[in-house]
């Protein structure tokens, strides 16, 4: 790089596709806003089609670039394949995938966690990322190449008996991101959000006691901001990141330490 060059034009993603699913709302809603504002066009999946539109029509109104919105269950491998096929033919190529749909159902006790609900926490959480990065990642392998980022917790390397299943998918979540990042290198390159406690609209369910907790728990003293996710995420979709795969990116106010 020549001293007359930006460096942060190593973030721009002009021209360039962005999937993200779960993305109608909280954290997938702050990193399609950010990749649209950088000059990506976007694919906004989620379940719920209404509010994938409402923010496909916010984004072409601020930004001007394309916004395609699928409803999308990524628990069903069908589903998965259905919305890669609709972004490739739409747009001709997808560039970066981020994998942040993700749930974590609440249970009584271990014994009363049912096979559905264990199903659909294994579902949504790591099925899915699967299906979706072997499907688009393989596109990109044949294509231009790409960015795959998957997005985790740190249920993934601290223990928690609320969050078993959950902890075992987002566990799984780190696995798949490594081993993706050797099976698709050099071209495509794979890695991972670990977001801690973040403000979005999930966290209205909180008790003011868990909020407090948070403050005398974490280093930073809070919890994050929605639109905290944007730096890591444009780091890791764009140029700016070309020398990281196979990386956990911790973005958690310092709740994990002493692990990856």
């Amino acid at each position: 790089m020549s001293p007359m060059e930006d460096p942060t034009d190593q973030f721009r993603l002009d021209g360039k596709v962005a999937l993200v699913t779960g993305g109608s709302r909280g954290l997938g809603r702050e990193m399609v806003l950010a990749f649209a504002r950088v000059g990506a066009d976007v694919v906004i999946a989620s379940r719920k089609l209404e509010a994938c539109e409402a923010l496909a029509r916010e984004v072409e109104k601020e930004t001007g670039q394309r916004a395609l919105a699928v409803a999308a269950h990524v628990a069903k491998w069908d589903d998965c394949d259905a919305l890669a096929e609709r972004a490739l033919d739409h747009f001709g190529h997808v560039d970066v995938l981020v994998n942040n749909a993700g749930v974590s159902p609440l249970y009584p006790s271990v014994v009363e966690i049912s096979e559905a609900l264990f199903d659909k926490v294994i579902g949504v959480n790591l099925k899915g990322a699967f299906r979706l990065t072997s499907v688009l990642g393989t596109a990109m392998m044949e294509g231009d190449g790409g960015s795959i980022i998957g997005v985790s917790s740190p249920a993934a390397v601290q223990a928690s008996p609320g969050e078993i299943p959950y902890g075992a998918a987002k566990a799984g979540m780190h696995n798949i991101t490594k081993s993706f990042a050797r099976a698709f290198a050099p071209k495509v390159r794979v890695n991972c959000i670990m977001p801690g406690a973040f403000m979005t609209d999930i966290s209205k369910a909180w008790s003011d006691e868990m909020i407090a907790g948070l403050g005398q728990m974490l280093p930073l003293g809070r919890g994050g901001e929605p639109d905290e996710v944007v730096g890591a995420a444009l780091f890791l979709a764009s140029d700016a990141s070309s020398y990281a795969t196979g990386t956990i990116v911790k973005i958690d106010g310092g709740m994990v330490y002493g692990t990856d």
